[in-house]
């Protein structure tokens, strides 16, 4: 029983996770493409699926290889240029202020973007983990379970996310339009801050 403590601990911790500002403005960018909110909830799920296998492999690999991961920041840098980049392509491409029910790449760029996600926090989740679990192995239970936690997370917060742009809710082009446009401007608002935060504040 005591064992297991830790693992609901991490489910807890993960749930809360997938709520960060940089990963709900990522998937916002994501359901607000979808007609479907049933394909809205699929890239909440890619994306947790993505960051979870991220942490899983790259923690095994710090766990059972012996390495230290340190990063100085710079997998944040890309996760903030990835931001600027999602943010800047809606704005300068009209068709991506209207919600379609068939968007290229289904899936595969949410996956990606939780990759991404998993790759700029798996060094420092490692290391906490470590700091309290010696055991390797309860370690990497520890961190499976949490990556679970993150996909629960995000498949709820993207359903929510997406409730602006169903059909019900979609009162005119000219307001859809411009929850898009502030949910970009967000975006870049937000991964320009992280550039500057993990580049240049921290020398």
């Amino acid at each position: 029983m005591h064992a297991l403590l830790p693992l609901l601990f991490a489910a807890i911790m993960g749930l809360g996770h997938a709520f960060e500002p940089d990963h709900l403005i990522a998937v916002s960018q994501l359901v607000a493409r979808r007609d479907s909110t049933l394909l809205a909830v699929k890239d909440g799920l890619y994306w947790g699926l993505g960051h979870t296998t991220m942490l899983v492999v790259l923690g095994s690999v710090i766990l059972f290889g012996k390495l230290t991961l340190l990063s100085g920041g710079y997998f944040e840098v890309l996760v903030g240029l990835v931001l600027v980049g999602m943010g800047l392509g809606r704005l300068t491409n009209r068709a991506n202020f209207v919600p379609t029910r068939t968007a290229r790449s289904p899936h595969a760029w949410a996956y990606a973007i939780g990759l991404l996600h998993g790759l700029a926090g798996s060094g420092v989740l490692v290391l906490a983990v470590l700091g309290e679990l010696r055991n390797p192995w309860l370690a990497l239970a520890y961190i499976l379970v949490f990556g679970l936690g993150s996909v629960v997370g995000m498949f709820g917060a993207a359903g929510l996310m997406h409730i602006p742009f169903t059909r019900r809710m979609r009162l005119s082009r000219a307001l859809t339009g411009s929850v898009v446009a502030v949910s970009s401007l967000l975006s870049i608002g937000y991964g320009g801050w992280m550039v500057y935060e993990h580049l240049w504040s921290n020398g």
